[in-house]
């Protein structure tokens, strides 16, 4: 048996072993519920909306919403370089892409729409420009990581854009209309832009960050 004086010492020695031990799981726990581009990519392949039936079709959809809004800013413009979401996209109805936006919208979306609106034309031009610009830097470091993330199954690898004409009608008409009159297929595939858009506006590189806040 431990003496009087060992005895203490040695519960203090199991006591931290416990306080380990019980870290290193809630760390494993915490980490395997934690949401990353790494698990939607795998979500994104494990499932073919095709061979769903329209009850299991929503729930997937639901829960493809859920992951992505759980994602830090960074983390969601990584997630959607994946090759597969194009895919997704294809496969989906148009209410299910208008439901998938509407449910993945970021907030303040609105607002900075409302925003770039106020914005000279010149300015829109650039806060466009920057945008895509981010974007493709983001692609080319995925790719210079792992190129097969950004091939689906149709073959691409590049995220939808704007072309130099639509750019040119954005920086004329505005985001308001050029959003209004967009199909649903249109605003799903342009999300990464635009959110790309709000990120930079939101950061103070156009306007003050205190009119981008919308909170209802």
């Amino acid at each position: 048996m431990l003496d009087q004086r060992r005895r203490p010492i040695a519960y203090a020695c199991a006591a931290l072993v416990v306080v380990w031990i019980l870290a290193v799981c809630g760390f494993k726990i915490a980490d395997h519920y934690k949401i990353t581009p790494e698990k939607i990519s795998a979500y994104l392949r494990s499932i073919d909306l095709s061979k769903l039936s329209a009850a299991e079709r929503d729930k997937a959809i639901r829960e493809l919403a859920r992951k992505l809004n759980a994602l830090s800013a960074e983390d969601r413009r990584r997630a959607r370089m994946d090759g597969e979401w194009g895919d997704w996209l294809r496969k989906m109805t148009e209410r299910e892409k208008t439901e998938f936006i509407d449910a993945t919208m970021p907030a303040g979306f609105k607002q900075m729409i409302n925003s770039f609106e106020q914005l000279p034309p010149d300015k829109r031009k650039r806060a466009i420009a920057d945008a895509l610009s981010q974007l493709r830097k983001t692609r080319e470091a995925i790719e210079s990581e792992d190129p097969s993330i950004l091939v689906g199954e149709g073959g691409t690898n590049r995220p939808p854009e704007l072309s130099a004409e639509l750019q040119q009608r954005v920086t004329k008409i505005g985001l308001q209309q050029f959003y209004s009159e967009s199909s649903a297929q249109t605003k799903a595939e342009l999300a990464p832009v635009l959110e790309e858009m709000q990120r930079l506006m939101e950061n103070g590189r156009y306007l003050p960050r205190e009119r981008l806040r919308d909170r209802p």
